[in-house]
């Protein structure tokens, strides 16, 4: 049972692939089916968490491939609905400098301070599902006014940045609280 969840999260990280194809290959007035591809992405989001966290089956590899699906699914549609002109360029380049800021952070935590790769925080997954919720919002209302789709870019990207400030003040503290120990005795 401890691999399901990670069986899971590879497949959504195999969605991906599918996820861009039938965006630029279907209707150009609805995205339904790209649609359906990213809330099934999100379904197995929320399942793997729940197998893992109710069967015990939390590993390191599954802290790992559960957010890079996530990011990975949700960069690749900021980046569609971008090249669709229907969101501005900076929210897709705020969230990938972002995304790269955590990856080097949780691996400094890992490598250099010892630490076990952390979960995601309460802010990190409700900023995940916001951003789910408005690139299906962006996907299916495709004729939204423009500054609609702009404010809830906005409100999701101003959300991703409130959850990479929580993340910071995790690694400082973890980081001074490294520096404040001292040296372990070799006797």
């Amino acid at each position: 049972m401890k691999v399901v969840p990670n069986i899971i999260s590879i497949f959504r990280i195999l969605l991906v692939p599918v996820f861009i194809v039938t965006y630029f290959c279907g209707d150009h007035d609805i995205k339904l089916y790209p649609a359906i591809i990213f809330a099934v992405a999100a379904f197995s989001d929320f399942l793997d968490g729940f197998l893992a966290r109710r069967f015990n089956a939390s590993s390191n590899l599954g802290k790992v491939l559960d957010p890079l699906g996530d990011k990975l699914m949700t960069v690749s549609a900021l980046v569609c609905i971008t090249i669709d002109g229907i969101i501005p360029i900076w929210a897709v380049l705020v969230v990938c400098v972002k995304e790269i800021l955590m990856a080097i952070g949780g691996y400094v935590l890992h490598k250099v301070a010892r630490v076990d790769v952390a979960p995601a925080n309460l802010l990190g997954k409700t900023s995940t599902v916001v951003f789910f919720i408005v690139c299906v919002a962006l996907m299916v209302f495709r004729n939204m006014p423009g500054i609609v789709a702009i404010l809830i870019i906005s409100f999701a990207v101003a959300l991703a940045l409130c959850a990479l400030a929580a993340y910071l003040k995790t690694y400082i503290t973890v980081m001074k609280n490294r520096e404040a120990k001292p040296p372990a005795s070799r006797e």
